[in-house]
């Protein structure tokens, strides 16, 4: 023996795994030539179910068994069914495609028209404004929407609303536009609601401060401030022609006419008003009892002058908002004082309310023959659609003369759609009765359905 008989002898390498990497080779490549041999011809082998009656022993050496039998019919089924499906899905996809293609090829001409559409309306809008100051078109042109096209409005731009006539008057826009960002605005209160009566209605916003009262004070705290005259420092007296609320007060002593000469005199005919119920006169808590109780709760009051009807209404848990115009008088600031809700509206205007919420509408000596027909009919259907159903609207004192009121204002009031509810009406004698001067005093309901 060498020495080297005595060292060591490397070991051939063993993996534990080859045997079973081996088997699973031999049955992958047997299954492959079964399946070659299955699939070789309808008529080399038959792959009907086998009877549940057979007995495995007197099986073809062959035949696999049963259970793999009924596997590949199964598959086969669905290998059939799955052809068919593929050949369905292809039709659908070829015809989806042709749709695609159509459409890929209209887009550009849909495109170009949308852009056109876009662009004449904006050159139209931009045509009008066309030589106005940069702030006039700040505040009243279209605006980019920052995160882009809205579902919700429709557009991809915000449109400033603007009363139509604003742009009719470019001289008178521009002059109330003028100010210094930022700074005090000029005290135009009279100009400004000149522009709103020719419907420039809304006024464009503005980017300055109200002059502020001198020396204001708190108001007086409710029930008490419904009946008191507020302080003079509650408002700026620049716009009007008195500077203080006496000179408002002693107005009904003067000749001459004034808009709602004594409304300003809380303590005269304003306190006595809507408490009792004669003749044209209808009393509120009467109006109030044609309905169940409470459920009369919030209205309007249009023209209102100095709020006393939404104080009455205030005194029964009912609340007003008023309109009203500041007529050479601070009518919306007086109104305020007394712990009321005001908004500076005239009758042209869209009534600002969703259709019907109101349970009540009232309108003393505003609504009346003044208005041309077709802007009053416009505004009746517009109470109606703000007005709830079974909503009243009391017309009060409406003035007209007497040939006008069967012949224009009676089928006006029918064709809006309003039931009678009580209806008086009486001759204005004050100018004699060959005047032919009349008025009526209507409560009306919109129809529950």
């Amino acid at each position: 023996m060498g020495a080297e008989d005595y060292l060591p002898k490397k070991q051939p390498h063993y993996n534990p795994n080859t045997r079973y990497k081996f088997k699973m080779l031999v049955l992958v490549i047997l299954t492959n030539l079964l399946t070659m041999y299955i699939f070789a011809g309808p008529s080399s082998f038959n792959l009907h179910p086998i009877s549940k009656y057979t007995q495995h022993l007197s099986l073809p050496l062959w035949e696999p068994p049963s259970a793999l039998l009924h596997e590949l019919n199964a598959t086969q089924r669905e290998l059939t069914r799955s052809r068919s499906e593929i050949e369905e899905l292809t039709q659908q996809l070829k015809f989806t495609n042709l749709i695609v293609k159509a459409l890929a090829t209209d887009l550009p001409r849909l495109q170009n028209s949308v852009s056109a559409n876009r662009i004449t309306s904006n050159s139209s809008i931009l045509d009008h404004i066309n030589g106005l100051s940069h702030e006039i078109k700040l505040a009243i042109g279209p605006h980019k929407l920052p995160l882009g096209y809205s579902p919700r409005m429709g557009s991809d731009e915000l449109f400033p609303p603007v009363g139509g006539a604003c742009l009719k008057y470019k001289d008178e826009l521009a002059q109330y536009m003028a100010y210094t960002i930022g700074g005090e605005c000029l005290v135009d209160d009279v100009f400004a609601q000149q522009l709103m009566l020719k419907g420039c209605e809304p006024l464009p916003r503005r980017r300055c401060h109200p002059k502020a009262p001198a020396k204001y004070v708190n108001p007086m705290p409710l029930p008490g401030s419904l009946w008191a005259t507020p302080p003079d420092t509650s408002i700026v007296w620049d716009p009007y022609t008195c500077k203080n609320y006496k000179c408002l007060i002693d107005r009904k002593n003067k000749p001459g006419y004034y808009d709602c000469k004594d409304c300003f005199d809380l303590q005269g005919r304003e306190k006595a008003r809507w408490l009792f119920d004669k003749g044209l006169d209808f009393g509120i808590d009467q109006v109030l009892s044609t309905k169940p109780r409470g459920t009369i709760r919030i209205g309007l009051d249009i023209g209102g002058g100095t709020g006393t009807f939404a104080a009455r209404m205030k005194e029964r848990n009912v609340t007003i908002i008023t309109t009203s115009m500041n007529l050479d008088g601070p009518f919306n600031s007086f109104i305020s004082s007394r712990g009321l809700l005001s908004m500076h509206l005239s009758i042209s205007q869209r009534l600002p309310f969703f259709e019907n919420t109101l349970d009540i509408v009232h309108s003393m000596h505003v609504l009346s023959n003044w208005i041309p027909d077709m802007v009053l009919e416009f505004t009746l259907y517009d109470i109606y659609r703000v007005l709830r159903p079974g909503g009243l609207l009391w017309l009060d004192h409406f003035f007209c003369l007497g040939h006008q009121l069967n012949t224009t204002y009676v089928p006006m009031l029918n064709r809006a759609g309003f039931k009678r509810l009580r209806w008086n009406a009486g001759l204005k004698l004050d100018r004699g009765a060959d005047k032919n001067e009349w008025y009526f005093s209507a409560l009306l309901e919109k129809p529950m359905s």
